[in-house]
């Protein structure tokens, strides 16, 4: 049997202009995951790590490496603190692009649940290398990620609620999503120093789209949009935003002389 896989990626034409993923049973009888990428098929487990691989017989590299660490501590607990070496640190960036080609490939066929359990995995494991990464650099090549997986998170998580009609619990993890971005950029000391952070105003976006839509904030209690407001508010007001502060104080002062009926 040839290797050629030609007339398979004929059969599935690349399009850089839409989203090309879909799911289909594997020869092992089990659903695989496909993205279809410009010289190539990227196929991938829908559980476990992306590639199918069980490092050291765990479901990744980074349940192994994490293991070794509490292990480690458990057993040197006076001893210096446990290092990641740079070669792991490569291997566990290798072992994270996996992820982040699956929990894409999960967006955007809408299963948002699998999506978020691959965004939040890919947070734990930058926790991980910051807190045990040797070098500062390496920390970074992993941190710089962080805003991007948060929302991406967030997005995964709210989009659900939003469609449920959940809306107050949508905004509040929209509002998370926000805190945790802004703690990163406080973290780093770049709010000043770089170009606007655009996973925040994304998320930002979103949020105020939800509380501008009559129909989706319907729903929620006056005093309830009022907190969320004002934290918008106090948001606005710390990133010198004074346009969108008058137009939250002039919201807040409209809900706030509201009758109910």
């Amino acid at each position: 049997m040839s290797d050629d896989i030609s007339h398979i990626l004929g059969a599935w034409q690349f399009n850089p202009d839409q989203p090309i993923v879909r799911i289909i049973q594997g020869s092992d009888g089990k659903d695989k995951l496909q993205m279809r990428v410009d010289m190539g098929i990227l196929q991938m487990e829908l559980s476990g790590r992306p590639d199918g691989q069980r490092p050291h017989g765990c479901e990744s590299l980074l349940d192994w490496l994490q293991a070794r660490q509490r292990a480690y501590e458990d057993s040197h607990p006076d001893s210096a603190p446990f290092l990641l070496d740079e070669d792991a640190c490569t291997q566990l960036w290798r072992e994270g692009v996996q992820y982040y080609h699956r929990y894409l490939a999960f967006w955007m066929l809408k299963l948002y649940e699998l999506c978020a359990r691959d965004t939040a995995r890919s947070l734990r494991l930058f926790n991980f290398v910051r807190e045990h990464a040797p070098e500062d650099h390496i920390k970074m090549h992993f941190e710089q990620w962080r805003p991007y997986v948060i929302m991406m998170h967030t997005r995964a998580v709210a989009t659900p609620l939003v469609d449920a009609d959940r809306i107050s619990k949508a905004l509040e993890t929209i509002d998370s999503g926000i805190e945790q971005i802004q703690e990163f950029l406080d973290y780093y000391d770049l709010n000043e120093h770089q170009q606007p952070c655009q996973e925040l105003q994304n998320l930002q976006r979103w949020r105020d789209e939800i509380l501008a839509d009559k129909e989706l904030a319907a729903d929620l209690e006056p005093q309830t949009r009022i907190e969320l407001l004002r934290r918008q508010l106090r948001g606005a007001i710390e990133l010198e935003e004074f346009e969108q502060a008058a137009r939250l104080r002039d919201e807040i002062r409209r809900l706030s002389q509201h009758d109910p009926p």
